[in-house]
């Protein structure tokens, strides 16, 4: 009889123990996911501000870029428009 106390001691001290883990697991989770939810709160600060510069950006000309209403050297199109027609490309696969 007094072993049977015992182990049922023992178990119920394991029990206990695994108990323990869970919760503090549970609550290791639960943080996590509050630091979670405040970041993303702040993203969407963040995000709204990247977008308003962004407009601001797009909305004027980069001052290191030429500005140019189209190619500055025309003959610069034929190496990336292709061949005019089939005869005229005489490419070969080896």
């Amino acid at each position: 009889m007094n072993q049977q106390v015992s182990s049922v001691a023992a178990t119920d001290t394991r029990g206990k123990h695994r108990i323990l883990a869970e919760l503090k697991r549970l609550e290791q989770e639960t943080r996590f996911l509050e630091e979670e939810l405040e970041q993303l709160e702040k993203i969407e600060k963040a995000s709204a501000g990247c977008k308003e510069l962004l407009s601001s950006m797009e909305s004027r000309p980069d001052p290191l870029l030429p500005v140019t209403s189209g190619p500055a050297n025309p003959t610069w199109d034929q190496w990336f428009e292709g061949p005019q027609d089939s005869k005229g490309c005489r490419c070969w696969v080896l």
